[in-house]
């Protein structure tokens, strides 16, 4: 029992690895948006160097995960028939895909027409990353995850947390940006989350084995999600407020939002790490 932090490296891979796609479809929507502004693009571009580095990060994480660098590639081997396979076969793919378009964007390299179907493709292949990383916990042996409740979950952390890297990134670009469309969608979002945590909460009390209780694996359940809700919704402040006054967001406070909305997410997810269990000798629920 505890907080599913012992996960870590699994909860960095999938909570920025979700906010980098988020943040890829919408800046990429604003790079295709300024398609008339030459400067604009570029700015863009050169500030979306860091999702990138994002996700890097989250693939160092789950490079950690594995216990060694080497087993990296053994991820690989059965592409197509392990769900753990396709995951990481997917994440590559966005990265490589999503990487090189930004590399030779930013190096002048890419033509136009070219480009903008390259980065399209890549928004795509971050959606199906995501999806893959919902099959991996799509296991009938560990009924505190298999059901919709993974899949809603992870792709709520795409519209809750990539919006406002974007917004970020936009605005260090100095770039206008439909703040308030984008913002509403993470306020939906969160309120989405709330319906899943409320709902997931019932569940739990009718999912058990033999021998344990699904609703009694975190002790600090309620507790944890409170905490993860206050951040979400600073978080989610630091970004709507200012839209609310008709003040332009500053990037100060659209960073601190990130962090907020991320810390939030991040203790989200440890809770669904620590929701694991087997079926055992016998399942009910």
């Amino acid at each position: 029992m505890g907080s599913g932090w012992h996960e870590w490296p699994l909860v960095l891979f999938t909570v920025l690895g979700q906010c980098v796609v988020g943040a890829t479809i919408i800046t990429g929507m604003g790079w295709l948006a300024a398609r008339n502004e030459i400067a604009d693009q570029r700015r863009i571009v050169l500030n979306m160097f860091f999702l990138w580095v994002i996700m890097g990060i989250a693939f160092f994480a789950s490079v950690l995960h594995l216990g060694s660098p080497l087993r990296a590639f053994n991820s690989l081997n059965r592409i197509g028939a392990s769900a753990l396979s396709n995951e990481i076969a997917s994440g590559s793919v966005f990265f490589a895909v999503g990487g090189f378009w930004w590399l030779l964007t930013a190096i002048g390299k890419m033509p136009a027409a070219l480009g903008r179907l390259w980065l399209a493709i890549s928004m795509v292949l971050g959606l199906l990353f995501v999806w893959a990383m919902t099959r991996v916990y799509q296991i009938d042996t560990v009924p505190t995850w298999y059901n919709g409740y993974t899949t809603a979950s992870f792709f709520l952390t795409v519209v809750l947390t990539g919006p406002l890297f974007a917004a970020l990134l936009l605005k260090l670009a100095k770039v206008p940006f439909n703040g308030k469309f984008f913002a509403s969608l993470s306020v939906l979002a969160l309120l989405a989350s709330l319906a899943v945590v409320v709902m997931q909460t019932t569940e739990l009390g009718f999912i058990h084995s033999s021998v344990q209780q699904a609703n009694a694996l975190l002790p600090d359940w309620g507790s944890l999600q409170v905490w993860r809700f206050v951040l979400l919704t600073a978080g989610l402040g630091c970004w709507i407020c200012p839209l609310l006054r008709r003040v332009p967001p500053r990037a100060f406070g659209l960073a601190i939002g990130l962090l907020l909305v991320l810390a939030g997410e991040l203790i989200g997810r440890g809770l669904f790490y620590g929701l694991h269990m087997t079926v055992g000798m016998a399942i009910a629920g």
